[in-house]
């Protein structure tokens, strides 16, 4: 399997166990020096990402993966989450890969949120 390929489908695989609250394969894709970055902080490393940003998914219905587009070691990821009481939103995440495939980084970018197809206007 080519390396995008490999990628793309880590990176689906991630997805999925965000879905599933499969903590375990999250923390095995990611490397020993992952960080995390969001508008909330930077650099956040593994142990404190598993402590302070990962939630029970329990209130995700679904993940609908619009586009992965993979180039070397980086990938970006453009995707819409969707509650169970039907309010949605659209994020995009940018990953980079280590040598081994392992994710040493992502940075989250939030989106708006999202009714009927179409975005809902934010309050001020």
């Amino acid at each position: 399997m080519a390396a995008a390929d490999n990628r793309a489908e880590i990176i689906r695989s991630i997805f999925a166990a965000y879905l599933a609250n499969d903590r375990r394969t999250v923390e095995q894709a990611f490397s020993e020096a992952f960080r995390f970055n969001t508008p909330y902080g930077e650099g956040i490393d593994k142990p404190t990402y598993f402590t302070e940003c990962w939630r029970d998914s329990d209130w995700i219905g679904r993940h609908e993966i619009e586009r992965i587009m993979i180039d070397g070691r980086d990938a970006f990821v453009t995707y819409r989450c969707v509650a169970k009481d039907g309010k949605s939103f659209r994020n995009a995440e940018f990953f980079v890969f280590d040598d081994h495939d392992k994710v040493r980084r992502i940075d989250v970018y939030f989106g708006p949120s999202h009714q009927d197809g179409t975005l809902v206007k934010q309050q001020r």
